[in-house]
């Protein structure tokens, strides 16, 4: 039997025995073993009925629960503390978890371990060490003694502490002096746990990007250009993963086409700056196609962008561009240290284009192939997106201020903005007028309060958008202009968007997804959030939008606001 069918079928006895226990009891070993003195992220694996996420959160931890029985969930989740996010997700491939791009500071398996075949177990310890951060703890718990019915019926296997052993010394991981203890209700169980920790010595591939950025040589800007687009795209566009490994993270090529578009648009178009003025050469991707993306608006640039049929046909044309520029030129020539081998790897597909009208979608962007990213640094890119743009960008100013000496412009970071940096609100602000002057009442999502005042009914960016650059419509919420100011830019608490859970659903399901807008939003939606499929489900965007907060929350060391504090 599957072992979810078993605990499908058992949940509510299952959760009422787990329940039964004081966590405090069986956990209070082990939480003096990791040392953590301040609480941080924490991902419980194989959650159960919530009892220890829910006991971890009440310390102070972040918590995302992850547990693979429908049934289970279902029963602990409306009883979940607000800091606690759950995930249908299991080992060993926890494919939805890693597509996060968390590092957790302790990882917990209470009670677990045995569920996995001893075939799959290195895959999963692999996997599971590389989920903590430097300095985090891994804990797992061990089941001794068990009958046949139980090893049939819940798939049990046999499992050792020394097994484990062999695999923390392969991963050079610490491992702590195991502890024994009874079970608390069953003679014939015991529990043995083992603690690993990862020495605090490193930052991942944090050093081979600053040797690019920093060191490396280069006679133009594309090997900079190339590690900024594919810093944005894993910071801001986590849900256009095609493809997941153990080594490898697969995106569509075209997404890296189009910000490569987006962030020389307006150093080239806007501000005319040159590359290497003593060169003839050009820019090889500023065919032109390029050049007429200066007709396109900004905001037709993007995932969710609508064009008409001429300028679907500019887009595609430049994007082919650009991708052949990338692949020929920094692709190639960004190596390991060392080693004449590429960093990347791509696969560049040819399409026939009609030329008619279009939505920048993740489908159509794959369609110009794929861009392959070492997972260690696509976890790199995404985690430090705060620390490597503004060193990308100090390096990049530097750059041209030597090419364009008599340029003042050329070290002014402010010339390579994004083009859709800028805070927006004025779609929703309309959505927001039109529902009221249809005789709509729309409350401040975070105080519950009706505005009877239109000018005290502000668009508050949910998550604040001098910290995350984001307009995307499901991140833009109907609040009162006090309550908007009183945020300011700060995360909103766990506890503040558990409390707007339904006013938030109630504002995407009348300004959003009963209109032309629909489509947007849930495009938007699924590229921008992790977690979540094509035409995700309003609870599903929710859930995606706890896990972003949570990642902005331990990326960023963000303060956070409570509604009335």
């Amino acid at each position: 039997m599957d072992p979810r069918t078993f605990y499908d079928n058992n949940a509510a006895r299952l959760s009422e025995d787990y329940q039964s226990i004081a966590p405090s009891q069986i956990n209070s070993h082990w939480i003096e073993l990791i040392q953590v003195t301040t609480p941080g992220f924490a991902c419980d694996i194989g959650a159960g009925s919530g009892r220890d996420a829910n006991w971890l959160a009440e310390k102070g931890w972040d918590v995302i629960a992850v547990e693979p029985s429908r049934g289970m969930r279902e029963l602990a989740i409306p009883k979940s503390h607000p800091s606690v996010t759950w995930l249908d997700d299991s080992l060993p491939e926890l494919s939805r978890l890693r597509a996060l791009g968390h590092r957790f500071g302790l990882v917990l398996l209470s009670a677990v371990w045995m569920h996995v075949p001893q075939g799959q177990r290195e895959r999963a310890f692999r996997i599971l060490t590389e989920l903590l951060k430097p300095g985090g703890a891994l804990v797992i718990t061990l089941r001794h003694g068990s009958d046949e019915q139980e090893n049939r019926e819940r798939g049990f296997h046999p499992v050792s502490a020394a097994e484990l052993a062999v695999f923390a010394q392969r991963r050079a991981v610490v491992m702590k002096d195991p502890v024994r203890q009874p079970d608390q209700t069953r003679a014939h169980v015991e529990w043995e746990t083992v603690v690993f920790t990862i020495p605090d010595d490193g930052t991942g591939s944090l050093p081979l990007l600053r040797h690019i950025i920093v060191n490396d040589n280069k006679s133009a800007s594309y090997k900079l250009g190339l590690l900024r687009v594919l810093t944005r795209i894993a910071e801001s566009a986590p849900g256009v993963v095609m493809r997941r490994s153990d080594d490898w993270v697969d995106i569509p090529l075209g997404i890296v086409g189009l910000y490569w578009l987006k962030q020389y648009k307006p150093l080239l178009i806007d501000h005319q700056l040159r590359e290497r003025p003593e060169s003839d050469q050009g820019y090889g991707f500023a065919r032109d196609a390029f050049w007429k993306l200066a007709q396109i608006s900004p905001y037709g640039l993007r995932v969710g962008g609508h064009l008409a049929a001429d300028h679907a046909a500019i887009v595609t044309q430049a994007i082919r561009d650009a991708c052949a520029n990338i692949t020929t030129m920094p692709t190639r020539y960004i190596t390991w240290p060392g080693r004449a081998d590429p960093v990347f790897e791509f696969e560049r597909r040819g399409f026939r284009f009609q030329p008619q009208p279009l939505v920048i979608s993740a489908e159509y962007l794959a369609r110009f192939g794929v861009f392959r990213i070492p997972a260690a640094i696509w976890q790199t890119l995404g985690q430090y997106a705060c620390w490597l743009e503004p060193a990308i960008l100090r390096e990049w100013a530097a750059l041209h201020s030597q090419w364009n000496v008599s340029d003042p412009r050329a070290g002014d970071q402010q010339v390579f903005a994004w083009e859709e940096g800028r805070r927006d609100t004025s779609l929703a602000a309309g959505r927001l007028l039109d529902l009221r002057q249809q005789g709509v009442d729309v409350p401040c999502v975070w105080s519950a309060r009706q505005v009877r005042e239109a000018n005290r009914l502000h668009i508050d960016h949910c998550f604040p958008w001098s910290r995350w650059f984001n307009n995307d419509l499901w991140n833009l919420l109907p609040a009162r202009s006090d309550v908007n100011l009183a945020k300011g830019d700060k995360l909103p608490s766990a506890l503040a968007l558990s409390s707007a859970h339904g006013r938030i659903l109630d504002w995407w399901d009348r300004a959003w997804l009963g209109s032309p807008y629909r489509e947007r939003f849930l495009l938007e939606a699924a590229v921008s959030l992790p977690t979540l499929v094509e035409e995700p489900a309003p609870a599903d965007i929710y859930q995606a939008m706890l896990h972003q907060r949570a990642r902005l929350k331990a990326d960023q060391q963000l303060a956070e606001w409570a509604f009335g504090r």
